[in-house]
């Protein structure tokens, strides 16, 4: 256990600790992150290791009001360090003493600490605030949703912002507690397990923790009136799913779809290892977006997913990110592919699983419906650059580079890595590099001219994604569609399916 670190010039002969002779030496935590899309994002000189988020909610009104406790760590010697926040603040602690703040930028807190933080030592950061989030835009948007029962906490690369003050990027992960007041009848779903509910005077409490590291922007919260779930998967996983009672004509095929999350989990732990936390589950409220976002073991769908009928493919899609994209999560958001390609894949998988086509006969598809000239292929999944992050490119495009990994290094090989890196990795944070370093060491293959060419390239490959040499490839030098007859390659009975996800994480800012 660490000591925590306190500088006193009137007792520092006194310390036993050793602290920097000068108080220059002291110097300000950096306002961001170091992010290349979002360099305001997240901050530096310290690491979070644990949010204990304490909330009062009106429904009726949407006002919140909460305390925060954070602890961290300094990685510097800290004279001042910013959070990332957008409700307002009217105290701030720093290891109880009263600590100096204010608002700078769009989301910036700057809390100068009564006593510096010395580099090591750790640090208990109490923050009180209220506000109504979804009156707060931030860059022009709220990442707080309205409902007609409530609110809903749900965005990606932002949404801490409009409930909880955080060091925002998924470069510092840590634990949490969700606790929850709000009026007798609604209910709160957040990450993790329900460690328990208290009633009096007419408001409950919901407490959730997620006790795994969990970047900040997979944490949600949803305050509403849901019909709840319960069960566990064959495995004895705790399985939590809650549904809007006013999900109308979207309410059976959300249902159909969500419910089967312990099947699919478990499906999908065949192929990437064990489930990698301590609970699963999904949530649809009635909101009017389309989008669906993999919040930590408790997964946010839009009604708009199942409008066009029950989808276990998005069902998918968000489960197989709890391995890649929230156990494994990107250290910076250029990596988005590590995320974004690998759930694309698994609907692949799944289309394989139920006999709708394989991914090789998507991955052809894919390659083939998009001409040289068509911008799909302007966008490089390995970079894409923050307006096209969630492009369907980086989807697609990313999807059918993996079934070119899979066909360069062989069936036996490719699962191989499949499941061992979200198993090597776990609880971390990574980098396409560090992906193609995994992937040559378990394959004994050099694999640089296939990253590059199919994540890094702004256009088509010449050859689609088959074995170099086979009457395929040749097929796919072509002219038109890439079919020396100009037709398409027949659309897989998956593929609409699969195309329904594709708002998936599109916030509509």
């Amino acid at each position: 256990m660490r000591k925590r670190l306190i500088v006193s010039a009137a007792s520092a002969l006194s310390l036993f600790l050793a602290v920097p002779a000068s108080a220059a030496d002291f110097q300000p935590g950096a306002a961001g992150a170091g992010d290349p899309y979002y360099p305001t994002y997240g901050n530096g000189g310290y690491n979070v290791s644990h949010y204990d988020i304490r909330l009062k909610y009106q429904p009726a009104t949407d006002e919140l009001e909460g305390t925060t406790t954070i602890l961290a760590t300094a990685t510097q010697d800290l004279s001042r360090f910013n959070l990332d926040f957008a409700l307002n603040v009217s105290e701030v602690r720093v290891n109880g003493r009263p600590a100096a703040f204010r608002t700078s930028g769009e989301q910036e807190l700057e809390v100068t600490p009564a006593r510096p933080l010395a580099k090591g030592s750790q640090a208990t950061v109490v923050v009180r605030y209220k506000g109504v989030p979804s009156t707060v835009k931030r860059y022009g948007f709220t990442a707080w949703l309205r409902t007609p029962d409530g609110g809903v906490a749900a965005g990606e690369p932002e949404g801490a912002w409009w409930w909880f003050p955080s060091n925002d990027h998924p470069s510092d992960k840590a634990a949490f507690d969700v606790s929850v007041l709000v009026p007798d009848g609604s209910q709160v779903i957040s990450n993790g397990i329900l460690t328990g509910t208290s009633s009096q005077a007419g408001w409950t409490r919901y407490s959730w923790r997620e006790n795994k590291p969990q970047a900040t922007y997979l944490a949600t919260l949803a305050v509403g009136k849901f019909d709840i779930t319960q069960d566990t998967t064959p495995s004895g996983l705790p399985v939590y799913n809650a549904y809007s009672k006013d999900l109308g004509d979207n309410a059976d095929a959300a249902r159909a779809s969500v419910e089967r999350t312990g099947e699919l989990v478990d499906w999908l732990s065949g192929y990437f290892g064990d489930y990698p936390f301590s609970s699963v589950g999904g949530y649809v409220p009635n909101v009017p977006t389309g989008y669906a976002l993999e919040s930590q073991t408790r997964v946010f769908y839009s009604p708009r997913q199942f409008a066009k009928g029950a989808n276990t493919s998005v069902v998918v899609h968000e489960l197989a990110h709890q391995w890649y994209g929230d156990s494994v999560s990107l250290s910076r958001w250029s990596d988005i592919w590590l995320n974004e390609g690998f759930a694309r894949y698994s609907q692949l998988l799944w289309s394989e699983h139920e006999n709708e086509g394989t991914a090789q006969e998507l991955a052809d598809y894919i390659y083939a419906s998009h001409p040289a000239d068509d911008a799909f292929w302007t966008v490089k999944p390995g970079d894409p650059g923050a307006d096209n992050q969630f492009s369907g490119a980086v989807y697609d495009r990313g999807a059918v580079a993996i079934q070119a990994l899979r066909n360069t290094v062989g069936d036996d090989t490719f699962f191989q890595i499949l499941k061992g890196w979200p198993t090597e990795r776990r609880y971390g944070n990574a980098t396409i590099p560090e992906f193609q370093a995994y992937a040559e060491k378990v394959s004994g293959k050099k694999l640089g001219d296939l990253f590059t060419t199919w994540l890094f390239t702004p256009a088509k490959p010449a050859v689609g994604p088959v074995p170099a040499g086979t009457a395929a490839a040749a097929a796919s030098l072509a002219p038109g569609l890439d079919r020396a007859d100009g037709q398409l390659p027949a659309e897989p009975k998956s593929w609409k399916k699969i195309q329904e996800t594709n708002s998936l994480h599109d916030a509509g800012h």
